[in-house]
């Protein structure tokens, strides 16, 4: 079982929301794990219980060159002394120029570059047959580790924000649709508001899909994307600037664009007096730009 240190909830301070009467509370689940951090600790669980239970002693899971996913699987895998594959998308970077497959290296990992076209079939019944029969006896777990084992397990992530603290909205970032999902399903009766950092407005259908329709509450909110997965402009640079990282450190892939989400919404005075938010860090900090 993966070592899960507990999280603390902070108070975040800005003086316009306590002029607004808005209360935002942040879980800080970046803290839960030194590699495998925030959601990715929850989304890993029980696939890596799966994994071990089978008698696998290989994990093989994908992602960029700059995943979280990949970082966090390959510290994973080596804490429970069990091999690791990544298959990377694109070759123009290796574990030499890249820090986070540099650490992904140093942890065991097998890295194995594919070119983005190839990459496009990695859910393909032949694909994977291929890497079985490159790699052997595989656990194979899909990119960004979203499938129904990682919805268990933030599923329980869900349940344990409930019977810890009381909050009247909850904001995550949602990527592949995994996280949101689960905690949808742990809270029917809570608002969700998912900030998707994709461009487009394809991650509601996911969310709905991922959870067989039995979902009414998440909200899916789709101008915050600043370009698309790790983009960024000025504006989103100018506010993880000014913002006091004592408080609450962020990265621009994911916290910083939920936390300028709430920021946004309260200045336009989208929720009332006396509100709770609850904003849920999901990690990742290894991939912030400064």
């Amino acid at each position: 079982m993966l070592t899960y240190r507990p999280t603390p909830v902070q108070i975040l301070q800005h003086e316009e929301w306590n002029n607004a009467g808005v209360h935002v509370l942040v879980k800080r689940e970046d803290l839960n794990h030194p590699f495998v951090s925030g959601n990715k600790w929850w989304k890993l669980k029980y696939n890596l219980i799966q994994a071990i239970e089978q008698g696998y002693d290989t994990i093989l899971t994908f992602g960029g060159a700059y995943s979280n996913h990949i970082y966090a699987s390959a510290a994973a895998a080596k804490e429970l002394g069990i091999k690791s594959i990544g298959i990377i998308r694109g070759n123009e970077l290796s574990e030499v120029d890249n820090p986070t497959l540099q650490f992904a290296a140093s942890q065991g990992m097998q890295l194995h570059f594919v070119s983005r076209e190839e990459y496009r079939y990695k859910n393909e019944n032949q694909f994977r047959a291929g890497l079985t029969e490159k790699f052997g006896n595989i656990y194979i777990i899909p990119e960004g580790g979203t499938n129904a084992f990682a919805i268990k397990g933030t599923k329980a992530l869900g349940e344990m924000l409930l019977n810890e603290i009381e909050f009247d909205v909850l904001f995550v970032a949602g990527g592949t649709g995994g996280t949101a999902a689960g905690l949808a399903l742990a809270m029917p009766d809570k608002k969700i508001k998912v900030v998707s950092v994709l461009k487009g407005d394809f991650l509601k259908d996911e969310i709905f899909s991922l959870t067989e329709s039995k979902i009414k509450q998440a909200d899916v909110l789709t101008d915050y994307h600043f370009g698309g997965y790790a983009k960024y402009n000025d504006t989103l640079l100018d506010f993880i600037a000014n913002w006091d990282a004592k408080q609450l450190p962020l990265e621009h892939v994911y916290t910083a664009k939920v936390l300028y989400a709430i920021d946004d919404l309260i200045k336009k005075k989208y929720f009332k007096s006396g509100s709770k938010i609850l904003l849920l860090h999901t990690g990742g900090l290894q991939g912030k730009l400064v």
